[in-house]
């Protein structure tokens, strides 16, 4: 399964820009990385690397909105 390199623009609306694939990790972190170093990236965007079986399930994967953890309890 590749590696997808995306571009995350999160104002106003959250929006994914595909930029590159890759068969291994180590070549799409490289990617990111430079196009994190390069680019004049704003607030609110991100360069992100995802494992998956397709372009689609990437995007679907990025969509998905994580629930915050609690922060309360012995751990604060």
């Amino acid at each position: 399964m590749p590696y997808y390199v995306y571009k995350i623009d999160s104002f106003p609306i959250r929006q994914l820009a595909y930029l590159a694939h890759f068969d291994s990790f180590k070549e799409a972190s490289t990617e990111a990385k430079n196009r994190r170093s390069t680019e004049n990236l704003s607030d609110g965007q991100i360069v992100k690397v995802i494992f998956a079986e397709s372009e689609l399930e990437a995007e679907d994967l990025l969509s998905q909105v994580r629930p915050v953890p609690p922060t309360t309890g012995e751990d604060f």
